[in-house]
Parts: C-alpha cells; structure tokens; sequence
C-alpha cells in the first residue's frame, strides 16, 4: 500500500510539473493552461486573499479593486483591511515556498495549488495541490517543513 502511495505521488506530481518553466519565478502564479500544462498568469496564488486564510481562518476570493504588487506577482484581496496588513508586513501572510504546493516543494516540485488545501503552522500558511497532498503533508509537517526549506531556493533555478 504504502508503495502505490508513493508512485501515485510521484505520477501526480510528474505530471503537475509538465510545463514548469526551468527558472521558475519565486511567486506562484500558476494557472491551468491546456490538458497537463500550467502558466503564469501573474496573479499570486490563484487570486485568492492571503490575509484571510489568518483572519478569517478559509480561503477568501480577492477583489479587482484591492491589489497590491509585491516579489513580481499581483496580489488581490477581499477589503482593504486586507490590503493594508499585506502591505505593512507583507512576510508575515505570505505562502511560504511562494506559495507553491508545500509538499511539491519538499519532493523537489514546484507545482500549482488548489487555494481550499491549505495548513497555518507555526503561524505561517503553508499551500499544496490537491487534497490527497495536503492530507499527506500532515502526516508530518515538521520533517516536510525541515526539507522544504533547504530545497526552495535551489528550486527556483536562479
């Protein structure tokens, strides 16, 4: 059992990786574009409102009209509330990895994510892409976390 949960991984996440640009850019901004294959779209993890996932503890869709640029991505938001955290502590509510897919990120993968899989620990937000991975990284986010954080920057490619 164990076996076919690590080749299911490993599939899923070969094919979350097809159309991975070599040099990935450090924000997520991912978005499904044909069958396998994901672009950027320039919008920080899929337009959804990052301040809210510690405010309001879910995923909150962001608004055209509260938007602010930070690391080469646009971030939308729900309300200005919102708006205005982000922008005076913008590393205290960002995703970490950039907001690409967590446990992607500890299996060397810079992969999309879905906005409903998500972990606040240690009070920083923590994003993978899909719930099987999610429920996955659970299973022990300390030791997922301690790999994670010496792939990342070696991930980006840069």
């Amino acid at each position: 059992m164990r076996l076919a949960r690590l080749l299911f991984t490993s599939v899923l996440l070969i094919f979350a990786t097809v159309g991975q640009v070599s040099a990935a850019e450090r924000i997520n901004t991912l978005e499904k574009h044909g069958l396998f294959s994901y672009e950027p779209s320039g919008i920080a993890i899929r337009g959804y409102d990052t301040v809210a996932y510690f405010t309001e503890g879910k995923p909150v869709e962001g608004r055209d009209d509260f938007t602010t640029d930070w690391q080469g991505a646009t971030w939308k938001f729900a309300s200005q509330e919102h708006l205005d955290l982000f922008t005076a502590d913008p590393k205290r509510y960002a995703p970490q990895y950039g907001g690409y897919c967590a446990y992607g990120v500890a299996q060397e993968s810079l992969v999309k994510i879905e906005p409903d899989q998500w972990t606040i620990h240690d009070d920083k937000l923590y994003l993978n892409y899909n719930a099987k991975l999610n429920n996955e990284w659970k299973k022990d986010i300390p030791g997922y976390i301690a790999t994670a954080d010496k792939l990342f920057e070696s991930l980006l490619g840069k």
